[in-house]
């Protein structure tokens, strides 16, 4: 009992005095204590960020675009209201179950908030849903979003079928820097009655945008209007469902009739693959939003009318080039080699009228006359020609002799105002009879059909709303 007393007087006598002891901060060097704290304190702070991420709402600005395909590849172009990660989910029609991921890509401020998202891959002749995902999140759009792959057709079956919605002249009303007065655009409803007609391709013939003079000054003001005028809700579901591929001419690469010398032009070349995604524009040393590109039997030679051109008001006619020499031995080497029934040839102003009281390749005559000369006597076959600029829309035919016609189809404006009063061009006796659409805004569709022999292509106009205001059928075997 005693001992047990003193037991607990030893214990609580124990109690009473500090433990001399170093405690395991004591032992703990003070670099190390301050790590530790700034570590917790880090890790606090990354989780706070984290939080705040995901209570962030992250939405796109304009697009997505459905860009260039080929028979396993396609691409996607979004632009963003800030900086995020965007990918895109996809499943063929009808089966979201085996859905797939593209990569994931970041949006930046230094690429004006554009991603170009390459999809790879993929199952020829498929038709397949999407979805954009933002920082990991699906956003939100108005309308159904598709793209597709090419048919592998070659050696198995006959080519396809194909439907081309083509354009040019697109004004979007800005009140912030347009003119005073009356508005120069019209109802962009014209884009959802492209989206109706159910084109395969939809095909920007320049003047896609217009800078206005805020715009061309700078890079950022390119940027700007290219980023006001994709964002107009009516153009979204022509975006995100069909193929877009684009040229341009003076209006999307600089001020009015602007040329070569335009100080800014390496900018608006830029701007212009910021906004259009493409396999490639160009070639190796030579700059420039030229190229090359094939959708079954038909190819597409899209040139740019600006980057090497000579000003229009240089003094001899002989030496002014629209397009350059390099650019013009690319396109007559390409329609040499190439062995599609349809050869396409894409120019932003008119390539083969006569009457040229404004911008046409008429006013480079020897350019034009040697690279005519020469599609004879290559006796290259299938030839079309394609142009917008005008502010009105005509098909014209221009007879050869010991060879077949050449058409240019130009299909002008889809907003700008039309040109009403054509005055001596009224009567042109290269225009074929009843093609002439000058009294409202309108677009073209080419439509490719038939097997062998008889495959043909079929050109039509049709007014803001999708009425058919004229349709012409050329035959395969016509253009031989």
């Amino acid at each position: 009992m005693n001992s047990l007393v003193q037991q607990q007087k030893r214990t609580i006598i124990n109690a009473n005095i500090p433990d001399k002891r170093p405690s395991a901060h004591a032992l703990m060097p003070s670099s190390l204590m301050l790590l530790l704290v700034l570590m917790i304190h880090g890790s606090c702070q990354l989780k706070a960020q984290v939080s705040h991420v995901k209570s962030e709402v992250f939405q796109i600005d304009s697009g997505p675009m459905v860009g260039w395909n080929t028979e396993t590849t396609a691409s996607i172009w979004v632009r963003t209201k800030r900086e995020c990660t965007v990918a895109i989910r996809f499943w063929p029609d009808s089966k979201p179950a085996r859905h797939q991921m593209s990569r994931t890509v970041l949006s930046r401020q230094s690429n004006d908030l554009c991603v170009h998202i390459p999809i790879r891959e993929l199952l020829p002749g498929t038709l397949f849903r999407f979805e954009v995902l933002l920082q990991g999140q699906v956003a939100k759009t108005p309308h159904m979003l598709q793209f597709r792959t090419q048919p592998h057709w070659r050696y198995r079956a006959p080519p396809p079928d194909l439907t081309v919605a083509i354009g040019s002249c697109s004004y979007v009303n800005d009140e912030t820097v347009d003119r005073p007065g009356a508005p120069y655009g019209g109802n962009p409803r014209i884009y959802r009655s492209i989206h109706a007609a159910k084109p395969h391709a939809m095909l920007w013939l320049g003047d896609n945008v217009y800078f206005r003079a805020p715009d061309w000054s700078s890079e950022f003001g390119m940027q700007r209007r290219y980023s006001h005028d994709r964002r107009i809700p009516a153009m979204q579901g022509l975006l995100g469902s069909v193929h877009n591929f684009a040229i341009w001419d003076d209006h999307d690469f600089g001020s009015n009739n602007s040329d070569r010398s335009f100080p800014l032009r390496e900018a608006a070349l830029r701007t212009f693959q910021l906004y259009w995604p493409g396999p490639q524009y160009g070639q190796l040393g030579i700059p420039g939003i030229f190229s090359r590109y094939s959708w079954g039997d038909i190819e597409f030679f899209c040139l740019d009318n600006r980057y090497h051109r000579t000003p229009n008001n240089a003094p001899d006619a002989l030496k002014k080039v629209m397009f350059g020499k390099a650019q013009m031995d690319w396109l007559l080497d390409g329609l040499t080699s190439s062995r599609a029934t349809f050869k396409i040839v894409v120019g932003g102003n008119q390539m083969l009228n006569p009457m040229i009281p404004y911008e046409a390749w008429g006013h480079c005559a020897a350019e034009k006359a040697r690279v005519l000369k020469e599609i004879s006597k290559r006796k290259i076959q299938g030839l079309l020609f394609l142009s917008g600029d005008r502010h009105h829309t005509e098909l014209i035919r221009i007879d050869r002799p010991n060879s077949y016609p050449l058409y240019d189809y130009t299909s002008s404006p889809l907003l700008s105002s039309p040109n009403r009063k054509l005055g001596e061009e009224l009567v042109n006796p290269t225009r074929v009879s009843g093609t002439l659409v000058n009294q409202v805004r309108n677009f073209g569709l080419l439509r490719f059909t038939g097997k062998g022999q008889s495959r043909s292509v079929t050109l039509s106009a049709h007014d803001i709303d999708g009425a058919e205001l004229w349709k012409h059928t050329i035959e395969a075997s016509a253009l031989r």
